[in-house]
């Protein structure tokens, strides 16, 4: 059972940056599309970003221009770089296929607050 550990999460002031890691314990990355969601306190995750094998990129409008997918897949790792960050991207964020089809990892915790 492959298992996805997300890391870098943490408090930031609306406008700073974090980077985020998730690292995969199988040899998944190489066929397989991944992607971050992301779920805030009273909704539904949703799909922020997604990668191909090939490094191609989508993301959604509310993070276009300020968050970056980007993959090692020697490493087995997905990162999510996000700049200007908002109050309205708190938020537990997690990676996984894209459509999910591994279990959820524990998320790691964004609060973007002054």
């Amino acid at each position: 059972q492959v298992q996805l550990v997300e890391s870098g999460g943490g408090l930031v002031q609306p406008g700073g940056s974090l980077r985020l890691s998730c690292a995969a314990s199988g040899n998944i990355f190489s066929i397989l599309v991944m992607g971050w969601y992301r779920q805030a306190p009273g909704k539904q995750r949703e799909r922020i970003a997604t990668i191909t094998r090939g490094g191609y990129t989508n993301y959604a409008d509310s993070v276009k221009g300020r968050f970056t997918i980007s993959r090692d897949n020697a490493k087995n790792t997905v990162y999510l770089q996000m700049n200007s960050l908002k109050p309205e991207d708190t938020a537990v964020y997690n990676c996984n296929t894209a459509p999910p089809s591994l279990a959820w990892g524990q998320g790691t915790q964004v609060t973007v607050s002054s």
